[in-house]
């Protein structure tokens, strides 16, 4: 008779509770808690869980750090001169965005324009003398290098700084445009660009590297191996958060 009643009270034993994991957890309860005489157990409940995609993100990004002491994979690989070849790549970035997302009406906007002539590439400001003459113009003196003239109106015309400068003898007058909102979202997208063009950058130096350290497997551990390449990947990783934090300032800068 016992028996019989404990069959009907088993699907009231294991009623399940979903929650969100993926892991299946499950409790029992012992039958003599019922009836002391029956030494059966059976599921009290059936905890099914689902990791949410929230927890998910998060074990994913706490991957184990990796600190290497350069010192000690120096016959393997430099990482100081790793480090070295990476900041250039940001550095030329920053120097992008400087020669060619300039949206300031002074006369040192024009200082980051570049003259090619006959005797090669010049600063602007070292051949001639640039001034502002009023908030709307900006003047170019090229009478210290007259015959340089020609090629820095057509340097200041081929800027992404949307010119049309005047020549009148050995001056160049530079209107300054007014900045509007569609040049301003033209810039945003030309640095957007130059942050594309650094992360390429950036991946070509990682890969190098990696194809240095697969070159020294017959000398070397997989596991030491495994470990300096989780060195250089975290490395480029932090690079590349450095090229996405420069490319946001920018773009906030030049939509204004």
């Amino acid at each position: 008779m016992a028996m019989h009643r404990l069959r009907l009270l088993r699907p009231l034993l294991c009623q399940v509770l979903v929650v969100r994991s993926p892991l299946m957890v499950t409790s029992r309860v012992s039958a003599p808690l019922l009836y002391p005489n029956t030494p059966t157990s059976y599921p009290a409940a059936c905890t099914r869980l689902y990791a949410t995609k929230k927890a998910k993100a998060k074990a994913k990004g706490q991957s184990a750090k990796v600190n290497i002491n350069s010192a000690l994979v120096e016959d393997i690989i430099s990482l100081d001169e790793l480090k070295g070849e990476m900041t250039a790549v940001l550095n030329a970035l920053k120097d992008d965005f400087t020669r060619n997302l300039s949206i300031r009406t002074q006369s040192g906007a024009l200082d980051h324009i570049v003259v090619t002539t006959q005797d090669g590439k010049f600063p602007l400001n070292q051949l001639g003398q640039v001034s502002m003459k009023s908030p709307q113009l900006i003047m170019v003196n090229m009478s210290s290098f007259p015959e340089a003239t020609a090629a820095a109106a057509r340097a200041l015309r081929e800027s992404s700084m949307n010119l049309n400068p005047e020549v009148d003898g050995t001056i160049i007058k530079v209107p300054v445009p007014k900045v509007t909102r569609e040049h301003r979202e033209n810039l945003a997208k030309l640095a957007k660009q130059f942050g594309n063009k650094a992360k390429d950058s950036l991946r070509r130096v990682r890969s190098n590297a990696v194809t240095q350290v697969k070159k020294t497997k017959d000398a070397q551990s997989e596991d030491t191996l495994r470990l300096v390449e989780k060195q250089i990947q975290q490395m480029a990783d932090n690079m590349a958060l450095d090229i996405d934090k420069q490319l946001s300032a920018k773009t906030k800068e030049l939509l204004g």
